[in-house]
């Protein structure tokens, strides 16, 4: 059991402690990792003898080399040009990002990796199903497109991974993959990894894993960890014009702002692009191209803003996350903690705020229901809708005021946090400072 203090104390604490051939330990010192996180050390040792098993663990800790170095170990002296592992992730920017891990990690080995997905031509997808990959990351949808050819054989298939499962449920793919499930071998290794195990993820392992060991890694509660959340109550209709304000503070240097809708997403990035805002936006209804090109621009630091919707926050691996704003307050506190998940990635320290609407109070409460904590408020002069005047922001001075529970501090002392390592800095005006043509308000004078 992984709660058993015998068994934390053997836990290994070097990548050189896990079963893994020099070549694979050659592509993860070249990357710079030099201890395994949690879910890496309790999962990897038995995932190389072939054991079924289910990973629970919190976005941001690691779970996609904890299945990735078992692949590569498992699968480094098999012959070559045949499918012998499927990884299954719900979004393309998963599918790229897994293989793109891949190769990085499996650069000393034979082993080819294929990303399989949606909104882009078959025919080099096709040619890599057809004989030349070993290790296919592949969407449900897209590939249930190349099986339903005929030219997809699994007939070698002997490890099956799926990733984000609970996400997988909620954007309707679990029929799909049950399909894709039983037209595998029935002989194979089998891992599921999820944030949540919801029911019907339960249901899912139950019925196409065997015997499976079970690893919980930081139960969701916890999952802030790292985190300082700030809620700003504030009217619907004027959370853009106070996130323009939020904005005007130079250490927001990475920022993800999270919208319910698509729609919502793409008013939020174009107001801000006509503010001098610079920001690009992703979700669902974004063509591929436009999606990587999005994401590439925030990784760089073309754009410091990137909108989002929840569907495509689990494709979203940004080292360097300064702040995550919840533009929306999510209904369900697994959603807010999948959010600020991607900041304080990989033991850093990040920023949550959220803009909250008098009629998201209540979702805000079972948040804070969730982690524990009450999440402190901060008023701002002229955006808030309660009038007590309490904490007060000053953007000028780049502080919060005033106490309060849920953070890990009341206010900033000393140099700022080190944040975005290895991201330029913002670039001019599209940086995030307000245009000249801008209206100036009276509720500004304060901050």
């Amino acid at each position: 059991m992984p709660n058993d203090p015998e068994k934390r104390h053997a836990e290994p604490t070097t990548f050189e402690d896990l079963p893994l051939h020099p070549t694979i330990r050659a592509g993860v010192r070249e990357l710079g990792y030099t201890e395994p996180t949690p879910i890496q050390s309790r999962t990897i040792p038995d995932a190389v003898l072939g054991r079924d098993l289910i990973g629970t663990a919190q976005t941001g800790t690691g779970k996609t080399a904890a299945f990735l170095l078992p692949i590569l170990e498992r699968l480094l002296d098999h012959p070559n040009g045949r499918i012998l592992a499927l990884v299954l992730t719900p979004t393309r920017e998963l599918a790229l990002q897994a293989n793109e891990f891949l190769d990085k990690l499996g650069r000393h080995t034979r082993l080819h990796g294929a990303a399989v997905y949606g909104g882009v031509g078959m025919g080099e997808q096709e040619r890599a199903l057809r004989g030349g990959a070993e290790i296919v990351v592949a969407t449900p949808g897209r590939l249930l497109d190349h099986m339903s050819r005929g030219y997809v054989n699994f007939t070698n298939l002997e490890i099956l991974v799926l990733d984000e499962a609970d996400r997988m449920l909620d954007m309707g793919f679990l029929p799909d993959v049950r399909r894709i499930l039983s037209r595998l071998p029935r002989r194979r290794q089998t891992m599921l990894f999820s944030a949540t195990m919801p029911p019907e993820v339960v249901r899912l392992a139950r019925d196409f894993l065997t015997e499976p060991k079970t690893v919980q890694v930081d139960p969701t509660a916890a999952a802030a960890v790292g985190v300082s959340h700030l809620a700003l109550p504030v009217p619907t209709h004027l959370k853009t014009d106070l996130l323009v304000e939020l904005l005007a503070d130079q250490t927001m240097t990475s920022v993800l702002v999270f919208t319910r809708t698509k729609h919502r997403a793409d008013r939020v990035a174009r107001q801000l692009s006509l503010r001098g805002v610079g920001a690009t936006v992703i979700h669902g209804d974004r063509s591929q191209a436009q999606r990587v090109k999005a994401l590439e621009g925030f990784r760089t630091g073309h754009n410091r803003v990137l909108v989002a919707t929840d569907i495509a926050a689990r494709g979203i691996d940004v080292e360097g996350v300064s702040h995550v704003v919840n533009y929306d307050v999510p209904s369900e506190p697994d959603v807010y903690i999948h959010r600020v998940g991607r900041t304080a990635r990989a033991q850093r320290l990040g920023d949550a705020f959220s803009l909250v609407g008098r009629e998201e109070e209540d979702d805000l409460h079972r948040i804070e229901q969730r982690l524990g904590v009450e999440i402190r408020r901060a008023q701002v002069p002229g955006f808030d809708y309660k009038k007590p005047a309490a904490d007060r922001v000053d953007s000028s001075a780049g502080q919060f005021r005033g106490g309060g529970g849920g953070g890990r501090r009341g206010e900033r002392r000393g140099p700022p946090r080190e944040r975005g390592r290895g991201r330029p800095p913002p670039r001019g005006r599209s940086g995030g400072g307000r245009p000249s043509a801008e209206p100036r308000r009276e509720r500004r004078a304060s901050w």
